[in-house]
């Protein structure tokens, strides 16, 4: 078992990497990557820019 959350992600990031399946969102108003995944109202998935606030699906 990983001894730090930063050692779990860096393992999750590699195996991802590996698979080809790293995706990178940027947000469609101000550009930032700074996106975090969040549960919507009706357990779709939705996504905010942490740098702008702005928020989509």
């Amino acid at each position: 078992m990983p001894g730090s959350i930063l050692e779990e992600v860096g393992h999750l990031l590699d195996g991802a990497v590996a698979r080809n399946t790293l995706t990178r969102l940027s947000c469609p108003s101000c550009g930032s990557r700074h996106v975090a995944q969040v549960l919507g109202d009706n357990g779709g998935i939705s996504y905010v820019c942490t740098a702008c606030g702005h928020s989509w699906s």
